[in-house]
């Protein structure tokens, strides 16, 4: 028992390292670098496009009752966006991740799973 926790106590200092040496690598951060080059601007983007729909129905309800076609106004077609929003940024996203960040995570991932210790 004994020796059975002293091999898994340096198992698991082994594969820490290994985990610190792959974070710290260039790959992962470039890795990094692409994911929160997409995320951070498109975060931005669909807040600033959410605050303004809030505002417009909170400060500008003339505006959003402007009827467009039928008993359909300005306000519905703004809030039904904000969902088609959320389908066409998920898609983006699902999409982008498939080009840039899946094969790099693969073989980061790849590379890991043949190293000695890690499982």
């Amino acid at each position: 028992m004994g020796n059975d926790a002293l091999t898994e106590e340096h198992s698991s200092g082994q594969t820490a390292a290994v985990f610190r040496e792959t974070q710290n690598s260039e790959e992962f951060t470039h890795l990094r670098r692409k994911h929160r080059g997409f995320v951070l601007p498109v975060t931005a983007v669909c807040l600033l496009w959410y605050i303004s729909f809030v505002l417009l129905a909170g400060y500008a309800p003339e505006f959003m009752a402007q009827p467009v076609f039928g008993s359909v106004n300005v306000g519905i077609l703004l809030g039904l966006s904000q969902v088609a929003t959320t389908f066409i940024v998920t898609m983006t996203y699902v999409s982008y991740a498939n080009r840039n960040l899946d094969p790099g995570a693969r073989a980061i991932r790849e590379r890991l799973e043949t190293k000695e210790g890690v499982r």
